[in-house]
């Protein structure tokens, strides 16, 4: 019986349930993205070799996009035989997550994309349940 998915995402952690009738199952998938180093407004320079101690912000952005992509594509591998998939979660991981689902063939799997706070385990699951309890 194909599986399916309820998933909380934010750009740290995934949180995935997969429902299969009365069986389910829960799986937690880690970005390890680090935040960003970021200047502070108005900081004045460490000396003259300030530019060299962080990193330029172009550079910054790509390296930390690239962390994005390889987590994606770690959840993506986990819910590719998916036959439903509801994504939900605070930010813009779950919109970002969507796109690459989208541009993996899988766009159509997906049964909604939702706005929510940070959720306990067990609220993620009871809320995939009750979402697809409610579809039948």
């Amino acid at each position: 019986m194909k599986r399916k998915v309820g998933l909380w995402i934010n750009h740290r952690k995934a949180v995935i349930v997969f429902l299969a009738g009365e069986e389910e199952e829960m799986k937690l998938v880690r970005s390890n993205v680090e935040k960003q180093i970021r200047r502070a407004a108005g900081s004045r320079s460490g000396g003259s070799f300030e530019s060299q101690a962080v990193q330029s912000d172009d550079r910054q952005q790509r390296a930390f996009t690239g962390h994005l992509n390889t987590y994606y594509n770690e959840v993506i591998s986990c819910i590719r035989d998916a036959k439903s998939i509801l994504i939900f979660g605070p930010g813009e991981a779950k919109g970002e997550l969507k796109k690459h689902l989208e541009r993996e063939g899988l766009g159509g799997r997906i049964v909604g994309v939702e706005t929510v706070d940070e959720m306990t385990d067990g609220q993620i699951a009871a809320k995939a349940r009750q979402h697809f309890l409610n579809q039948k």
